[in-house]
C-alpha cells in the first residue's frame, strides 16, 4: 500500500516574512490536516555550517550569504513556531535548494516505504520547484498544496503551480487533499 508523507519545507522565522501574510495559516492547516490523518510529517529547512564551509563561493544562491546567516546559531534559521515539529517528527537540515540535498532525507523515505510526497513551503520557486522535480525523477509520486506553497513573487508562484509543477504530479488545496484523506481516493 502507498505510504505518503508531507514535505513542510523551509516554513523558517527568515522566509515567512517574505511571504503574503495569509500564507502561514494555510501551512499551519496543511500540518494539522497531515497529522489528525495520519500522515508522517518530515520538516525540511535550510542550514549551513559555520562559516558556510559547504557553500561554495561560486554558487549565486548560497556563495554570497553572510557567513552568521542560515547557521545553527542564527535565530531566523529556526522553523517557524507556528508549524514547529512536534515529538517524534523528522527534521532534515539541507545546504542547497532541493530538499533531497546535503542530507539522508531519501534514506528516510526508503526506510520508511514512502513513495508520496505532499509538498508545502517556501519558496515555491526555489525548494517546492526543486523537490518536485528530483521527486519525480525518483519515481516518487508528487502532490503540492497550492495554498500552502507561496514565493516572494506571487506571479511567479501562480505560473509554477498552473502550468509547470502540474507536468511532475498533482497539484491540489489543502482542503481538496484533506477530503482524499478521509475518502481514501
Amino acid at each position: 500500500m502507498p505510504r505518503t508523507a508531507l514535505l513542510l519545507m523551509d516554513v523558517q522565522n527568515c522566509h515567512v516574512p517574505q511571504v503574503a501574510d495569509d500564507y502561514l495559516p494555510h501551512a499551519v492547516r496543511a500540518l494539522r490536516t497531515a497529522r489528525a490523518a495520519g500522515v508522517p510529517v518530515i520538516h525540511v529547512a535550510l542550514q549551513l555550517r559555520p562559516g558556510h564551509v559547504d557553500a561554495h563561493p561560486f554558487n549565486k544562491t548560497f556563495g554570497a550569504l553572510p557567513p552568521h546567516l542560515f547557521t545553527a546559531d542564527d535565530p531566523g534559521t529556526a522553523i517557524h513556531p507556528d508549524v514547529a515539529p512536534a515529538d517524534g517528527e523528522i527534521v532534515v537540515y539541507k545546504n542547497r535548494v532541493s530538499a533531497f540535498t546535503g542530507n539522508n532525507l531519501q534514506q528516510i523515505l526508503g526506510a520508511q516505504g514512502i513513495d508520496h510526497l505532499v509538498l508545502a513551503g517556501i519558496a515555491t520557486s526555489g525548494i517546492v520547484l526543486s523537490t518536485a522535480l528530483q521527486a519525480a525523477d525518483l519515481d516518487y509520486r508528487v502532490t503540492v498544496l497550492s495554498d500552502a506553497c507561496a514565493d516572494p513573487k506571487p506571479a511567479v508562484h501562480d505560473t509554477l503551480v498552473s502550468d509547470v509543477l502540474t507536468q511532475r504530479g498533482e497539484v491540489t488545496t489543502v482542503e481538496a487533499w484533506g477530503h482524499t484523506l478521509h475518502t481514501g481516493a
